[in-house]
């Protein structure tokens, strides 16, 4: 069983700053890439940001040069720093990771996992 535990949603108001952090842990094996999806109400599932284990970032027009990504190999945790932010940053944010999950016989499968979602909403 593979676990993504998200932190850092909340209030804050236009033109400020949020971190989120997204760990993985459990019968993950190895991770190829992690990074964040967002979805505001009536409107689609989007990337927002991800990065390889390589450490190669890609970026969602929309966010460029206001977002960072990066990660964090050892804890198999990604983080968004999101800056200057603007209402049209509101939406659930999720955390996503391509990696490979080792079963209890030992075998390894190549899968996409999603966290939960956090809630991110800026507003005056």
């Amino acid at each position: 069983q593979v676990q993504l535990v998200e932190s850092g949603g909340g209030l804050v108001q236009p033109g400020g700053s949020l971190s989120l952090s997204c760990a993985a842990s459990g019968s993950i094996f190895s991770i190829y890439a992690m990074g964040w999806y967002r979805q505001a109400p009536g409107k689609q599932r989007e990337l927002v940001a991800s990065i390889t284990s390589s450490g190669i970032a890609t970026y969602a027009d929309a966010v460029k040069g206001r977002f960072t990504v990066s990660r964090d190999n050892a804890k198999n945790t990604v983080y968004l720093q999101m800056n200057s932010l603007k209402r049209e940053d509101t939406a659930v944010y999720y955390c996503n990771v391509d990696g490979t999950e080792r079963t209890v016989l030992g075998q390894r499968y190549r899968r996409t996992f999603w966290g939960q979602g956090t809630e991110v909403t800026v507003s005056s």
